[in-house]
């Protein structure tokens, strides 16, 4: 056990880092284990993690200090921030700022940040084609973690910039399954026209990861960018369609629309999805999904990841 690397994963309770735990913690030959790191070692995910053998341990990204002594003795760390949680871009930022400065100050020998593109850098703030949020940004969520990549690639730890997908487990924590539209039909609604959209399973997002972490230098100071499957918003309600046996339609709204609704950064998603439209061919050809698949063999596709989660999600 001694001799085993330690990769400790930041997010360990959430969607992607219990991705991550639960692909090392089923390798137990890979010449890896897992260290969970959390806010709270007495939450319920928490304890289901030390349960299945996790060691856990306690940190608070804003606390450099606890960040430290999290990676202590760490082969690598896996580094992720959760815009989500504050709606704070400035807060991501310096979460980023924070995990970089202790992984080199704890030594660690690989680090792969979670990341997404810097939309700034197609769409300046002066460009109107999309409103400008927050003074700075134009899909904060995103923008954020684009501006945090330096961070990393500055800090002299090898790195890797993992740019992951919009992950269908959306569909169950999110709310945007298939809700009964004004004539009582359902209908998954995005403004996406009929433009593809990469996503993929939040596992798999953890499965590829402990993929680069095993490649060794194979990936370090490189960009990965991963996709399960690249689909319309037609044919992902035809999937929904033909696994719920329900007519599921596709409600291809506009992103003022969805700029529109009533739910905390529907302002964020809409310029998102309008961002991810109007740069089609880059950010779907970016997310090589045969490549994602080299990564991991057992890449779920939507329609694989929609069986495996059906009774999740209300239709």
């Amino acid at each position: 056990m001694e001799d085993k690397k330690i990769i400790a994963v930041v997010g360990a309770t959430g969607a992607q880092g219990g991705g991550l735990v639960q692909a090392i913690l089923d390798d137990p030959e890979g010449g890896f284990r897992v260290r969970a790191i959390t806010r709270d070692a007495k939450s319920d995910n928490a304890l289901k993690l030390k349960k299945l053998g996790a060691k856990i341990v306690e940190a608070d990204l804003d606390d450099k200090a606890s960040i430290i002594k999290a990676f202590d003795g760490a082969y690598g760390a896996y580094c992720m921030t959760n815009f989500w949680e504050h709606f704070s871009p400035e807060k991501e930022m310096q979460q980023a700022k924070n995990m970089a400065e202790a992984g080199k100050e704890a030594g660690l020998k690989h680090i792969i940040w979670s990341t997404l593109e810097d939309t700034r850098k197609w769409i300046p703030l002066d460009d109107d084609r999309m409103p400008t949020l927050m003074g700075n940004y134009k899909v904060p969520h995103f923008d954020a973690k684009g501006e945090a990549d330096e961070y990393f690639s500055n800090s002299g730890i090898p790195y890797t910039l993992l740019f992951t997908s919009f992950y269908w487990d959306n569909f169950i924590n999110f709310g945007m399954g298939p809700q009964k539209d004004q004539n009582g039909d359902l209908a998954i609604t995005l403004p996406m026209d009929n433009k593809q959209h990469p996503g993929i399973a939040a596992e798999d997002i953890g499965k590829c990861a402990y993929a680069i972490f095993k490649a060794g230098e194979t990936f370090q100071n490189k960009i990965v960018a991963i996709a399960g499957e690249h689909l319309t918003g037609k044919e992902m309600a035809e999937t929904f369609s033909e696994v719920y046996g329900k007519e599921v339609k596709y409600n291809a709204v506009s992103p003022e629309v969805y700029r529109s609704f009533d739910f905390p950064g529907a302002d964020d998603l809409g310029n998102m999805f309008q961002f991810k439209v109007q740069e089609e061919e880059y950010f779907c050809t970016i997310r090589d999904v045969n490549a994602t698949r080299k990564l991991n063999p057992e890449l779920l596709n939507f329609k694989n990841w929609l069986l495996k989660n059906k009774n999740k999600i209300e239709v």
